[in-house]
């Protein structure tokens, strides 16, 4: 599946992502970037299409020009379409792979415990629902 826009998935339920959904958002004025939830229909059909896991997510991924980015990658990628300073960003994809993708691993694997967890997923505000898949 390709869209012409920027679709990040997402942990509905983790509030660091949520936060980094909402900072995604601040800092794309033009609403270039959708999202979908990892746990939505729309996000599980993605992973579906793509062969990825539907469940016990770790990650946000995102879906970009047909190609599918993750960890680090996904967020680096993204940062070029933020505004500035934020493109600059993309500049830490110099560093390999295997070292981002191990802190991103670390933060990932406690998100829950140092940021909490909701029963539910986010509900976007009216002005935003047309941004979320």
């Amino acid at each position: 599946m390709s869209s012409e826009k920027p679709i990040v998935l997402f942990d509905g339920v983790c509030n660091l992502c949520n936060k980094v959904v909402q900072f995604i958002i601040d800092n794309d004025p033009e609403g270039k970037i959708m999202f979908s939830s990892l746990q939505g229909d729309h996000g599980q059909m993605i992973l579906k299409q793509n062969g990825l896991a539907t469940e016990d997510f770790d990650t946000f991924i995102l879906l970009k020009d047909g190609q599918i980015y993750d960890r680090s990658s996904a967020f680096l990628e993204l940062s070029k379409d933020l505004q500035a300073p934020y493109q600059r960003l993309h500049l830490l994809s110099a560093i390999p792979k295997t070292v981002r993708d191990s802190v991103y691993s670390l933060i990932s694997k406690n998100r829950y415990s140092i940021f909490g967890k909701e029963d539910t997923c986010m509900i976007p505000s009216p002005d935003l629902k047309s941004r979320f898949l």
